[in-house]
């Protein structure tokens, strides 16, 4: 027995190709201009380069976990500013590709214009100079004696006594330099090693003496 096929089935994707038009139309069609979809990005880097450095150098370095909960919250809040109301793929490449392009001109500007650079990112702070704490530097970054201690151990030193320097860099980076010994520490521990070398070599010695 033969089995006809209905023929008033319903005609799938395959049957009819303009079905998947809707789908695509979806992915790559605008939702807004195109001049407002890159205007969008762009106000909010220049608030966020504004709003990082109002804020400090702190923020960057994350010190303590409410700035790392900010930054990672941040990209959050002012994701709605840069998409509006689009969410199709050519409206988020035409975003980044904004951004990228901003953030070239913009340092191959600052690169040619140190003043201007340092006005935008900052300056360096010591917070330690010569082994001594510059609580004042402290206190004008925020940061409290207890993160500093623990940005050192994560840089491998038990104590700020080992630290002869320690600088925050525009970045949010803290660079720790180790404290140099001295001509006379350099010269005991020298003795010390020689006293060590000695004291180990007696045991073999006094044995060859005794054969003799």
């Amino acid at each position: 027995m033969v089995c006809l096929r209905n023929p008033g089935r319903t005609r799938g994707a395959a049957d009819n190709p303009n079905m998947g038009m809707p789908l695509f139309r979806d992915m790559f069609s605008l939702g807004l201009p195109v001049a407002e979809k890159m205007l969008r990005p762009v106000i909010v880097y220049f608030f966020l380069i504004a709003g990082l450095r109002i804020a400090g150098k702190r923020e960057l370095a994350q010190l303590n976990p409410f700035d790392l909960v900010v930054l990672l919250t941040l990209s959050n809040t002012v994701q709605n500013a840069i998409i509006g109301e689009d969410n199709s793929v050519t409206g988020g490449l035409l975003g980044a590709t904004t951004l990228l392009a901003v953030n070239y001109v913009v340092v191959r500007f600052l690169y040619g214009h140190t003043t201007l650079e340092r006005l935008v990112e900052g300056d360096c702070d010591v917070l330690i100079e010569n082994g001594a704490v510059q609580h004042d530097r402290l206190k004008q970054e925020l940061i409290t004696v207890t993160e500093l201690e623990a940005a050192a151990h994560k840089q491998g030193f038990a104590s700020l006594a080992e630290i002869d320097r320690a600088v925050l860099d525009p970045g949010g980076t803290i660079a720790f330099f180790a404290n140099k010994p001295t001509a006379d520490a350099s010269r005991h521990d020298e003795i010390i090693r020689r006293l060590d070398d000695i004291m180990s070599r007696l045991p073999s010695t006094t044995r060859r003496m005794d054969h003799a």
